[in-house]
Order: structure tokens, then C-alpha cells, then sequence
């Protein structure tokens, strides 16, 4: 059993006590940038008694956000973890991004967590990141309840949403609860499930609210939604469907049994209402928690791989099974160096005991356990099954990384994440610089894997590669604040792809004769399109020992090469499969250098051959203009070489979907503002790569030539 310790700091209430895995709820917060995720993570901290302020986004008092650069901003940049309690439930929470950039802090949050609260705006509905995160959960199976927040909002629609999320998310929308009024009318909730009303005091806090009976100006659209409720459980439970023919009351009790089974097995999602900002429906939120969503005994036990065999084993959740646990995120600390995240699956683990990072097969460790809340720490002496806890000491760990009892072993699924869609260059402004960068680059990679750095073969210049303009925008100034790295940055460059749409065959040699021992390697193999996003697969189809299988590595490290410095234009070749049919050997002259030589030839002819085309990434947007500025706006996107894609009406404004080239798309949050007055505002993410015009390509091809610059400088 998980023990939560920990000491008064900050006006942070300590927690002391033994909690069951019945009684624990590992959760996430997500949403579309601005749907209220963090102000809902401040207020159940605040109720829970967990903090005793209110803490807001707006002024910068958020304890969830608690970097510089998400306090200037407003918005949530990276994933922060804490932990309350409530009604005798140890409740552990994730308050995860929202912008696109940072879709992967969302990623590997989801990964580890047993539920989730996907929050939505009752105004803005359904929006382009809330999709996005939504998959993301379904992805992992990670079951989920609603929040539709802002109801206190002008243009709120609460069953405008619900319908949003049927059709949109493919969802089963389970109506739990319903607003009592709207906009500056709405005064509390509706419990369809327990057959009541809250109603909010006029104070500033929201703690005090009377339950009274349903008033009967709401009684018929209440009626009338408590029976879609048990209709769409009828059809998922026989129980509720017998009562529901004849007539009969169900308890509260049972519906809520009913309404857990369905969301933990994903089949429906029930929906809440409030408003976070006005301290409105935030305690029947926590009950929704801990009500619908599961522990970790009610999830199937993860699974992983024994190393060095084929066999998957499962670890239950239990402190008496050998310790396993996935770091999920790791964090530099100024002053206690590396954190890494953990979430405990099986067993139990102190301070000072020795792990097994078990995909790296070294030992770890650990130097000092931390609970984590936000920023601040509180130790602890053990952790145990179902703990989201920061291990201090482990040297050798990165995100996605298992560790486990040494004795025993296993291997967990790892996290994957998204190659970067921009790039920028960086030169350190002084020597001092210079020295600091590399290490501080260092540390920025290990915290985030969407982040990468390479060395630029022609120029000499280090690359830094992103999701996005603010992502790289935020790391650089990390860079400046936390590092003390001055640094020189170039204009974004977009991160253009080269692939094939068809296939072909080639034969290469690589012979080289000398006084002494030569070299000889030949290759023959085949290349053939796959679909986008499946990256470079290599088969090794050889039979009967025309080559022998020690060069596999060779030849395959060679293609890899090859693909990595690109053909056409330099840029890197994806969404290939290459496989090595037959070839040669030399029982004296043949090495693995030369076949990786003659893989990498092989590779670049075969692929001249199926004929080259260079893929640009496409970004989604959705544009929310006033009538009076439509035209402006359908006007501009065309001539961004964008597709529109949709049109759609939203709180009285219209909604442009379009699919728009990412090279397009720098400043355009200047130039939509200045042409709207700033009345519109957009949201982007990334919808793919599609092949770039052949007049476009040329020009890219004369302007980078073929010797290997990897991105296009966007001016």
C-alpha cells in the first residue's frame, strides 16, 4: 500500500497515511490550449485542501505553473505531477499541456496514468488539440470522463459539446450531470445520477453550496436526459435494462457501479459540467474521479518482455511482485541534478536500493525519493505499487527507459516520439558560451526526446529541431534563464523529407584493391514506397548464404546512413522499405566497412532509380474569425498555398478549417492580427507530409544542391 508522506512547505498540506490501490487514482488533466486545464488542477488542489489559495493563470499564482516562462505566458508548457486526497482517496494528477508543441509532455504523460479528465471549453467545444489528445488516450486505452468548463462563459452551449464529442471523438457521451443556467445565469448543476441540485453561494471561493431538489423549471430536460442516461446504459448493462423496462427506480448506488464498469471498459465517457474560474463544480468533479475512473487493479496488468527472450509476462499490481516501474519524463534541477519520473507498476522500492535499468542492462542507484507537487518536493523513504514518485541518482536513465528488479527483470513498452517538423541554428556569442552550450543542449535532449540536436556536416553549425516555433522559442530562452547560455539564433527551417512513390532493384559493388589486403562488398537489394510515417524498415531476405548474415549490421548501418544524409536534396529519406535480396562475398577481402559502403550505394542507385520526391510537413489549422473578416481570411490562405477544408458556425463566428504547408505559415499570427484587428485567433498541428510541387522541388534542389544541407531557411 502506497504511503504518502511528506512536510508543511509553502502552504502545502502535508499527507501522512496508508492508502489501498482500490483507493488511488492516477490521473491526467487534457485539453485544448485555454479550455481551463490548470485553473480545474488549482481549484481541486485548493478544495481538496491540498493548497490553502486560490491559485490563477492569469496573474501568474498557479502552483501547477510554476516556470517563468509558463507565468509570462499563460499557458502550460510542460507536464507538472502532484497528489491530494478526497473522500479517503489518494488522488495523483498530471496537469499536461495544451498548445500543440508540446503534444509530447501530453504523450508520455498518458502513457503511465490509469484515467484521465479531458476538459472542454462550453464555448469553443471540441477543438483541434482536444482530437488530438483524445487519440492519444484511446491510443493507450487510458479511460476518460468529461469536463464541459466556462459554462459561466457568453455563448456556452453544454449539449452543443456533448454532441461535439459524439461526432467528433466517436465517443458514448454519458450526461451524469447538467447545467443549471448558462452564461452569467448559471448557478450550479443538475445530478442526473443521484437525482439532485447544487446550487453555489455567491462567495468568491465556491466551498459552500446547498443540495436541493431539482426545480422545476429544469424537471422536463432533466427527465428527458436522465432517460437518455439509462437507455445508453441500458444497452451496455442487462441490469440497468430489466429495471429500465418495468418501470423500476434504480438506486444511485447502482447506476454509479453501472457508469464505472462502462468507463473503465471505454465503451461510454460520462460528461460533467462547471466552471473552474467561478469555483462551480469542482466537488462533484473530485466525485467523478473517484466514482468513474478505475485504480490501478481495475486497468489489466502491464505487460512486458523477458530480455534475451520472445515471451511476454505480466506484472499485477501488487506490492508483493517483484518491483517494475516506466521513467516517463526526466527533469533537470539546478541545485539536485537529474529527476526522473516514475510510475510504480508492481513491488516496492526504498532509498538506496539498487535497480536494473533494464533496456540499457546497467544498474542504477537510487539516491532520494521525491513525491512531487509542482516544484516542490517532499521525501519519502519507499515507494510502492501505484506511486508516481522522482527518483534521485540515476545517472544512466532517459524517458521511455524500464527499471526493475535486478532478480527479475522485465522490459516495458517504451514511449515513442514524433520526429521534429523545425529547425533553428545556434552560435554561442563567446568562448564561454561555447563550453556551456553542449552540456546545456545535453540536458534540454535528455528532458525532452521531441527536442534534437545534430551538428551540421557542411557548415559546422549546431541544429536544434522542435515541434514548433514556440517549442524552440521556449528552449532557447530555458537556454538563456536556467543555463546562462548567450546564444545567436537563425530564422526557422522546416524540416523537408525525401521518399519514393515506387520501387526498384539494384546490384553495387564495392571493390578496392591495394598492395595488401583489399575490400569487397556486393549488394544487391530492393526499395519500395510505405505509407507516411513509417519511417525506413529493413528486411535482410537473403537465402542460402549468398552473403553471410555477420554483414547484416553492416549493410543495413550503410542504408541508414545513406537515408539519414538524403539523395535528392540532402534532406532525410523516410517511409521506405529496403531489403537485401543477394550479393557477394570475399573470404579475404570482403569487411564490414565494405559492405556498409556497398549497402549505402546500392541504397542511393535504387532510389534514383524508383524516382525521388521531397515531402513538406502540412499542418492543420482551424481559423475563428468575425463575419466581418471571413473574406480576409479565405483570401489569404489560398495564397499560403493552403486547401480549405472546411467551414463551420461557433459561438457566432465562422470556423476555416484548412490544410496549410508549414514553410507558410511563419507569421502568420501577426499578419491574421493585424488583418482582423485582432478579432480571429487559429490553432495549428501538425496533419502529416505530402509531396511538394515539382516547380517548388527544383528550386529547393538548386538552392540546397545535393551535397547535404538538411533544411530550407524559411526568410
Amino acid at each position: 500500500m502506497p504511503t504518502i508522506g511528506g512536510s508543511d512547505e509553502d502552504g502545502v498540506q502535508p499527507m501522512s497515511r496508508e492508502i489501498p490501490l482500490d483507493k488511488i487514482r492516477n490521473i491526467g488533466v487534457m485539453a485544448h490550449i485555454d479550455a481551463g486545464k490548470t485553473t480545474t488542477t488549482e481549484r481541486i488542489l485548493y478544495y481538496t485542501g491540498r493548497t490553502h489559495r486560490l491559485g490563477e493563470v492569469h496573474d501568474g499564482t498557479a502552483v501547477m505553473d510554476w516556470m517563468p516562462q509558463e507565468q509570462e505566458r499563460g499557458i502550460t508548457i510542460t507536464s507538472a505531477a502532484t497528489s491530494c486526497m478526497w473522500r479517503d482517496h489518494l488522488v495523483q494528477i498530471i496537469d499536461t499541456p495544451g498548445h500543440v508543441d508540446f503534444t509530447m509532455e501530453v504523450e508520455r504523460s498518458l502513457r503511465v496514468l490509469d484515467g484521465a479528465v479531458g476538459v472542454f471549453c462550453a464555448v469553443g467545444g471540441v477543438e483541434p488539440q482536444s482530437e488530438t489528445v483524445w487519440r492519444q488516450a484511446e491510443k493507450y486505452g487510458v479511460p476518460r470522463i468529461a469536463f464541459v468548463n466556462k459554462m459561466d462563459r457568453v455563448g456556452a452551449d453544454f449539449l452543443r459539446v456533448v454532441g461535439e464529442i459524439r461526432d467528433r471523438l466517436a465517443a458514448t457521451p454519458l450526461v451524469v450531470q447538467l447545467p443549471w443556467g448558462s452564461e452569467e445565469d448559471f448557478i450550479g448543476i443538475l445530478d442526473l445520477v443521484r437525482w439532485e441540485a447544487r446550487i453555489y453561494d455567491e462567495d468568491e471561493s465556491g466551498v459552500n453550496f446547498r443540495i436541493v431538489p431539482v426545480p422545476e423549471e429544469m424537471e422536463a430536460l432533466a427527465r428527458t436526459q436522465r432517460d437518455g442516461l439509462l437507455e445508453a446504459l441500458a444497452d451496455l448493462d442487462e441490469d440497468i435494462m430489466e429495471c429500465y423496462l418495468e418501470g423500476g427506480e434504480i438506486e444511485a448506488d447502482k447506476l454509479i457501479s453501472v457508469l464505472r464498469r462502462v468507463t473503465v471498459t471505454g465503451q461510454g465517457v460520462p460528461v460533467l459540467c462547471g466552471s473552474a474560474f467561478k469555483n462551480k463544480g469542482l466537488q462533484a468533479l473530485l466525485d467523478g474521479i473517484v466514482d468513474y475512473l478505475p485504480s490501478p487493479i481495475d486497468v489489466p496488468p502491464v505487460q512486458g518482455a523477458k530480455p534475451d527472450s520472445e515471451s511476454v509476462e505480466a506484472r499485477p499490481p501488487d506490492d508483493e511482485t517483484p518491483f517494475s516501474g516506466l521513467v516517463f519524463k526526466v527533469m533537470t534541477d539546478p541545485y539536485m541534478g537529474q529527476l526522473s519520473f516514475c510510475r510504480v507498476y508492481s513491488g516496492v522500492i526504498r532509498t538506496g536500493e539498487q535497480v536494473l535499468n533494464v533496456g540499457r542492462g546497467r544498474s542504477e542507484r537510487i539516491g532520494r525519493l521525491l513525491r512531487m507537487h509542482a516544484d516542490k518536493r517532499e521525501e519519502m523513504q519507499e515507494a510502492r505499487t501505484g506511486d508516481i514518485v522522482a527518483f534521485l541518482g540515476l545517472s544512466h536513465t532517459t524517458t521511455g527507459d524500464t527499471l526493475a528488479a535486478r532478480q527479475s527483470p522485465i522490459l516495458l513498452e517504451s514511449i515513442e516520439f514524433p520526429e521534429p517538423v523545425i529547425s533553428v541554428a545556434v552560435e554561442p556569442k563567446t568562448k564561454a558560451d561555447e563550453e556551456r552550450l553542449g552540456t546545456s543542449l545535453g540536458k534540454l535532449g535528455a528532458e525532452d526526446p521531441s527536442f534534437r540536436v545534430r551538428t551540421d556536416p557542411e557548415t559546422g553549425q549546431t541544429i536544434m529541431s522542435g515541434m514548433g516555433e514556440l517549442h524552440l522559442d521556449i528552449l532557447v530562452d530555458r537556454l538563456l534563464r536556467e543555463f546562462k547560455v548567450e546564444a545567436n539564433v537563425s530564422n526557422p527551417r522546416v524540416s523537408y523529407r525525401e521518399t519514393s512513390m515506387g520501387s526498384a532493384e539494384v546490384r553495387e559493388k564495392f571493390v578496392r584493391q591495394t598492395g595488401g589486403r583489399g575490400q569487397y562488398g556486393d549488394v544487391k537489394l530492393q526499395v519500395e514506397s510505405l505509407p507516411r510515417g513509417s519511417g525506413i524498415v529493413f528486411e535482410w531476405a537473403i537465402v542460402g548464404g549468398a552473403i553471410p548474415k555477420e554483414y547484416a549490421k553492416a549493410v543495413e548501418k550503410g542504408v541508414r546512413q545513406a537515408a539519414d544524409t538524403g539523395i535528392l536534396a540532402g534532406y532525410p529519406v523516410v517511409d521506405m522499405k529496403v531489403k537485401v535480396v543477394d550479393g557477394s562475398y570475399h573470404d579475404v577481402d570482403s569487411s564490414e566497412m565494405a559492405f556498409s559502403i556497398a549497402g549505402s550505394l546500392a541504397f542511393q542507385g535504387a532510389m534514383r532509380k524508383a524516382g525521388l520526391v521531397i515531402l513538406e510537413p502540412v499542418m492543420k489549422i482551424e481559423v475563428v474569425v468575425p463575419e466581418d473578416y471571413l473574406g480576409d481570411v479565405m483570401g489569404d490562405l489560398p495564397s499560403r498555398r493552403g486547401k480549405i477544408s472546411g467551414m463551420s458556425r461557433r459561438a457566432g463566428a465562422h470556423v476555416v478549417s484548412a490544410l496549410v504547408p508549414l514553410a507558410e505559415m511563419f507569421g502568420y499570427a501577426t499578419d491574421l492580427r493585424s488583418s482582423t484587428q485582432g478579432r480571429a485567433d487559429y490553432t495549428m498541428q501538425v496533419a502529416g507530409y505530402e509531396q511538394v510541387a515539382a516547380s517548388m522541388a527544383e528550386e529547393m534542389i538548386q538552392r540546397t544542391g545535393v551535397s547535404g544541407a538538411k533544411g530550407v531557411l524559411v526568410t
